[in-house]
């Protein structure tokens, strides 16, 4: 992301994904004019696996982009990309006038089989920060895990590996989703005394409702603080009570990250323009 948008005390950005069906896009699109008058710093959009909803991807990046006016930030994840169709999509997004990419290894996708898994083209994010660094001129973020990331030994593993992204050119760092901010300081101390200084942006979803626990939470590998479960089992049968709730902890969450010196907010919104909304006018 550019450089002077660290001027700002905190930068504020949030997350989209594309919808599922081709006749829902004009609905994210309703949200993004929504989620606009904000001001964000940048939206991100994510990437279906495999590629499954690449080309939706770059539309609803250049709709942020050019309609918007917001700087957009289109995922990329190397699971399923040869080296032509990477170059091949780098080049559609310069082509819509989008400037930002977030470099992800992504998740096995469903219709992938192990073997194909094991014999995938481009095996880490790392590897296409490089081929994404040598043919453009983008600005390249990637992602971190406060908690360690699900299949690393270590935080000491997990930070090697960020180190090498940093040092590949990665201009900033968004983490997963957390819900203790005190684990988020243990693991920024950790990547600052390992050399680590470029931006990171906190990663914070508002738990709306109970489902999300069993959706999204447990593949992140987050873990859940007590003060959040006791608010999920309180208000399980309230949906009402349960968006309240969880928005108000995610504004708690915000406050004291804010408090902190957080270089950035970055809030998976799940399509919910009033949700951000509401987190924003309570906080910046």
């Amino acid at each position: 992301m550019k450089k002077e948008m660290y001027n700002k005390k905190t930068v504020f950005s949030c997350e989209v994904f594309p919808p599922k069906r081709n006749d829902d896009i004009y609905d994210i699109f309703k949200t993004l004019d929504e989620i606009k008058l904000l001001n964000p710093d940048f939206i991100s959009v994510t990437y279906g696996a495999g590629g499954s909803n690449s080309k939706k991807t770059a539309t609803i990046a250049a709709y942020i982009q050019n309609i918007c006016e917001v700087d957009a930030l289109a995922h990329i994840t190397a699971v399923g990309l040869t080296e032509d169709s990477l170059l091949s999509l780098l080049d559609e997004l310069k082509q819509k006038r989008v400037q930002n990419v977030l470099a992800l290894r992504g998740d096995k996708p469903r219709s992938m089989t192990e073997e194909e898994f094991e014999a995938r083209y481009y095996r880490h994010a790392s590897d296409l920060v490089k081929v994404i660094k040598g043919n453009s001129d983008m600005s390249i973020v990637a992602a971190c895990y406060p908690e360690v990331h699900p299949e690393s030994a270590s935080m000491e593993e997990d930070i090697k590996y960020l180190k090498l992204k940093a040092d590949l050119g990665v201009d900033s760092f968004i983490t997963q989703m957390f819900f203790d901010n005190d684990l988020f300081y243990r693991f920024m101390d950790e990547i600052r005394k390992a050399g680590i200084d470029i931006p990171v942006h906190a990663g914070i979803m508002p738990i709306t409702k109970t489902n999300q626990l069993g959706t999204s939470v447990s593949l992140s590998g987050s873990s859940v603080p007590k003060k959040l479960s006791n608010l999920i089992a309180k208000y399980g049968e309230d949906a009402e009570g349960m968006k309240q709730a969880g928005t108000e902890y995610a504004i708690a969450q915000v406050e004291d990250l804010i408090a902190h010196g957080v270089d950035g907010i970055h809030i998976y919104s799940m399509n919910k323009s009033d949700v951000t909304t509401d987190i924003y006018n309570a906080v910046f």
